[in-house]
C-alpha cells in the first residue's frame, strides 16, 4: 500500500528565496511544486482580487478570499498528491495567513484559526521552513514589488516577520528557521541537512 505523502512549505517575505527553493526542493524529493495564492484556476481569479493592482478588499475580506482560496488548493492540488504518495512543496500556506492578516493587518489570530481549520480540513504540513530575511534586505532584493502586499510599508513587513518568528518559536519541532542573507549554497546545505536529520533525503 502506498504511504501517504509529506506536505513541506516554505514560508517568508517576498524577496527571501521561496520560489528558488520550492522548485530546488520538489526536484530533490520528485515531489509536487506549488504555491498559493493562485495555485488552481479558481486561485489564479482568487489572486488577482487580493493582490491585482485594482484590488481594494478590506482585510477580513482579504483573509475569505485567502481562504477560498486554499480550500481549492488543498482540495484540488495537496489532497490528491499526499494521498496518492507524492510529497508535495508549497511556496506559502498557513503560516502566511497569521503573518500577513493576523500580525500584519491586525485581524484577531483565533479568527484566522478558524478560517485556517476549515479550508485545510485539519490538514497541516508535516514541516514548514522559514527563510528568514531582515526587512531592508528583502526590499532591496524584490524592488518596487508588483502586487499590492510588496507596496505595504516596512513597518508592515516588520510585523510580518514578527509573526513568522513568533510561529517557529512556538512550535520549533515543525519549524526550521534558516538565515536566507547567506549564500543560496548555504541556504540550501542548511535545508538539505535539516531535511536529511528527518529521514527527507
Amino acid at each position: 500500500m502506498t504511504s501517504p505523502g509529506r506536505f513541506l512549505v516554505i514560508e517568508g517575505i517576498d524577496g527571501c528565496g521561496k520560489s528558488t527553493q520550492v522548485a530546488r526542493l520538489a526536484m530533490k524529493l520528485d515531489a509536487v511544486a506549488t504555491f498559493e495564492p493562485g495555485g488552481t484556476p479558481l486561485g489564479r481569479s482568487l489572486r488577482e482580487l487580493v493582490l491585482g493592482p485594482d484590488a481594494s478588499a478590506v482585510p477580513m475580506a482579504e483573509a475569505l478570499l485567502i481562504a477560498a482560496d486554499r480550500a481549492q488548493h488543498m482540495a484540488e492540488v495537496v489532497e490528491p498528491a499526499l494521498t496518492s504518495g507524492r510529497s508535495v512543496v508549497s511556496d506559502r500556506h498557513a503560516a502566511s495567513t497569521l503573518a500577513y492578516q493576523g500580525f500584519g493587518r491586525g485581524l484577531p489570530l483565533e479568527d484566522l484559526v478558524i478560517l485556517i481549520e476549515l479550508a485545510t480540513n485539519g490538514r497541516r504540513p508535516d514541516l514548514t521552513i522559514l527563510l528568514d530575511l531582515p526587512i531592508e534586505v528583502a526590499a532591496a532584493r524584490r524592488g518596487g514589488g508588483d502586487d499590492r502586499m510588496e507596496r505595504e510599508q516596512a513597518d508592515f513587513f516588520e510585523r510580518v516577520r514578527k509573526g513568522y518568528l513568533t510561529q517557529a518559536g512556538a512550535a520549533p519541532d515543525e519549524w526550521i528557521v534558516v538565515d536566507a542573507t547567506m549564500s543560496l549554497e548555504a541556504v540550501s546545505a542548511e535545508i538539505d541537512a535539516a531535511l536529511l536529520l528527518r529521514g527527507w533525503a
